[in-house]
Parts: structure tokens; sequence; C-alpha cells
């Protein structure tokens, strides 16, 4: 029996959650709609709070392990051009995907008119918040008070004060390396409480699961299938045509090996739908099963996490088509341009602002003189689509992380060929602390 349990993935248990959460809430929805008692102790009682304290545990070790393991990376840099130089690909390639990622949806839209004959019943009010201009964004960049932009999960302010920070600890000298060495040993020991996370994921996926489906509308979905079919497809076509595409032609490295390895952070995205919540994981995976090192991961993946939203570009370009198609309203080329750009800008012009989602697509819509009460007409299945979009979001993240390691010789191709990289390290085996103690294997690869 135990032989038998050993041979089930941290992937094959996740989706045996997954799938085991979607048939209680689809029975639930069947045969307890009325039932007080099950919605009251179990869907709010059971799942809602098993699913909260899932996503807020992820959530615990954002700030902890954005900001330990950024210092740790940044610490280790001998000059400052090589962090210029790391921030510069980073961003350029994160833009690149976001116009990639519009412009196909934008193809697609046209191509497949999701909105044609669409009913705009539903299209009543909707009231979209005031983004931020790009400077405010710069400007709140630099945190004030850093403890308040970690209590406050800012990952921008974070970012930038870890950077900062590590740069002090490297030009510190002797000091500065005792410090390193706490740093390092605290990134080990984040590193445990995410393995240990991981090993309770299941439940935490069987109910958020079982609870969203307990309530998703289904008649939302057929009402809105011509949309919902054309932004799954198309999210699916860049999460693994182009993102395959640009892995092996920036750095030759196999994208089999890299959408396997992706399996679990995928599985992860998808439930909690939060890159944000997700980025412990998808540290783990980048660092522990695809060998990149924790220098680049640590400033990569955050980033990412927090301005490339090519799944939310995505939901932008045929939402945009849709609702202009739901309208009758033409689109010039000129207006098509605008949305590529707007879109692109708009990915770091709004990064970190509550429902950027959203926010971004109300500037698009208002960019090309579209009613932005059409938004209404899609929210009946955005938190459907929202899922995959996150898994997208981060699919990127990590495929642009192995771009920049390998371009900067920080890709251990062992561990990335390696099909059972890392999954010895999900393994948690408790024992008491001593006075002294070796370093784990692992440091080695950081």
């Amino acid at each position: 029996m135990q032989t038998q349990k050993k041979k089930m993935s941290l992937t094959g248990r996740v989706i045996l959650g997954m799938v085991l959460g979607i048939l209680t809430g689809f029975i639930i929805r069947s045969l307890f709609s009325e039932d007080s008692f099950v919605h009251e102790y179990i869907v709010n009682g059971l799942f809602e709070v098993g699913g909260a304290i899932f996503i807020a545990s992820l959530k615990m070790l954002v700030v902890p392990l954005v900001f330990v393991s950024l210092v740790c990376g940044t610490s280790t840099l001998k000059d400052l051009s090589t962090l210029g130089r790391l921030g510069g690909k980073t961003l350029a390639f994160y833009l690149a995907t976001t116009a990639i990622a519009i412009t196909l949806a934008l193809v697609m839209g046209n191509l497949f008119q999701p909105g044609a004959g669409a009913d705009l019943s539903a299209a009543t009010t909707f009231a979209a918040k005031e983004a931020p201009s790009l400077g405010q964004v710069i400007i709140g960049m630099f945190p004030t008070n850093p403890i308040s932009s970690m209590a406050n999960g800012n990952t921008l302010q974070i970012i930038v004060f870890a950077i900062l920070f590590g740069i002090a600890i490297s030009a510190a000298g002797e000091a500065g390396e005792r410090i390193a060495g706490v740093f390092a040993d605290l990134n080990e020991v984040i590193m445990k409480l995410v393995a240990l996370l991981m090993h309770v994921a299941p439940f935490g996926v069987f109910f958020l699961m079982a609870k969203l489906f307990t309530g998703l509308g289904i008649d939302a979905i057929f009402n809105l299938f011509g949309y919902f079919l054309v932004l799954s497809c198309t999210l699916l076509i860049h999460g693994l045509v182009v993102y395959s595409s640009m892995l092996k032609i920036f750095s030759g490295l196999s994208p089999k090996i890299f959408l396997k390895k992706m399996e679990d952070a995928i599985m992860f995205a998808f439930s909690t739908a939060s890159s944000n919540a997700t980025i412990p994981i998808t540290m783990e995976t980048a660092t522990k099963r695809l060998g990149v090192s924790n220098r680049i991961a640590s400033f990569t993946v955050p980033l990412g996490a927090t301005i490339n939203m090519d799944g939310t570009a995505i939901m932008q370009g045929v939402a945009t088509a849709f609702i202009a198609q739901a309208f009758n309203i033409d689109l010039t080329m000129s207006d098509y341009m605008a949305v590529i750009l707007t879109a692109t800008l708009a990915s770091i012009g709004t990064a970190g602002v509550p429902g950027v989602g959203l926010i971004m697509l109300a500037m698009v819509l208002n960019q090309v003189g579209l009613p932005v009460e059409g938004i209404a007409l899609i929210m009946g299945v955005d938190r459907l689509l929202d899922m995959i979009r996150t898994a997208v979001n981060i699919t990127g993240d990590s495929c642009v992380t192995c771009i920049v390691a390998k371009s900067e010789g920080e890709l251990d191709l062992t561990r990335y060929h390696n099909p059972h990289a890392g999954e010895k390290e999900e393994e948690v085996h408790l024992h008491p602390a001593t006075g002294t103690h070796s370093k784990p294997a692992s440091q080695g690869d950081m």
C-alpha cells in the first residue's frame, strides 16, 4: 500500500483533488441545491474555510520568499552592470510576450467573431476604477516604509527594497558576508516551508474547486460559449505554442521537458487563480525542477507575477473584439494598433493594482471608443477563465526565467534535463535542530 502511494506524484495528487472537487461541486449543485445544512456547514463552512486557509498559507509565504530570495540573489552580484543587463533582458521579454499575446488575441477574435449576435441585455452598468498614471506607478515603486510595504504585500516596493538591501550587503565587506550567510540559511528554511505546504495542496485544491463549482452557473458558459471557446483556445495556443517556440529559439532548451516540469505550478495557478499566491510554487519549480539559479529566479519570477500578464492581455484582445462585434462597432487597423500598444504598456502601468485585469480592459475600451458597459457581458464566465489566464501567466514567467538564466550562464542543464530533479526536495523529514549542521546539498545550486 505504501509503495502504491509513493508512485502517485504531487501533480497526480493535485489533479485528483481538482477532479474530485469539481465532481463534488456539481453533485451538490444538482442534488443538494435546496439543502440549507449542506450549504451552511459544508459549502460555506468546510469548503470555504479550507480553501481560504490554503490561499492564505500560500500568500503568507510570498513576502518572506520574495524578499529573502531576492536579497540572496542580489548580494552575490559582483557589479551593478549585471543587474542592469538582467533587468533589461527580463523587461524586454515580458513586454514582447505581452505584445504577441494581445496580437494573437485580436487575430483570433476577428477570425472567429465570438460577439456576432450576442445578447446585450446584460450590459447595464459597469463602474470601472480609474487607473493610475505611469508616473504614479513609478513613484509608487519606491517604498517610504519597507515594513509597511511588506505588510501590504506591495510586490514592486518589496523588489526595489530587496535589491537595494542586497547591493548594500554586497558592498559591506565582512559584515555583509555574515548577513548574507544568515539570509542563505533563511532561504533554505522558507523553501522547506514551501515543500511542507505542497504536501497539503491536494486538499486545498479540492476545497477551492468544490466551492467554486457549487456556485458556478454553467448556463453563463452556454450563453457566452463562443467567447469562452475562442478565449480558451487562444490562451492554450499562447501557453503551449508561443512559449515553446520562444524557449526553443532563444535558449535551445526542450519545450517538452519544460512543460512537463511545469505541471505542478500550472495546477496550483489554475486552482488559486492568483499569480502572486503561486509565486512560492513557481520559485520552487524554477530553482529545484528547472535548474535556474536563485540569483535569476528571485528577480524574474516576482517581477513577472507583477507585470507579465499575457493571459490578461489575451482576455483584453478577445474581449475587445467580442464587445465591438456585440455592439456592431467596426474597428480600424489603427484602432487595433492602439489596443496592442495600450494593453502592452498598461501591463506595467497598472502593476500591483487590485482588479488589474478589468482596469486594463476599461483603459483599452476607452482608448478605441468602445462602451465600458460591455465588460458586464463577459463577467459571468470571467472567474473560470481567470484560472486559465493565471496558468498561462506563470508559464510565461517561468519560460522567460529559463531564457534569461540560460543567456546568463545561470541554468544547471544537468538538472534541467533530469526528469526527477527536485522530486527529492519535496520530501520533508522532521529532525531536531542541532548546534552544528552541514549545508544541504541544494545550497550549491543557489
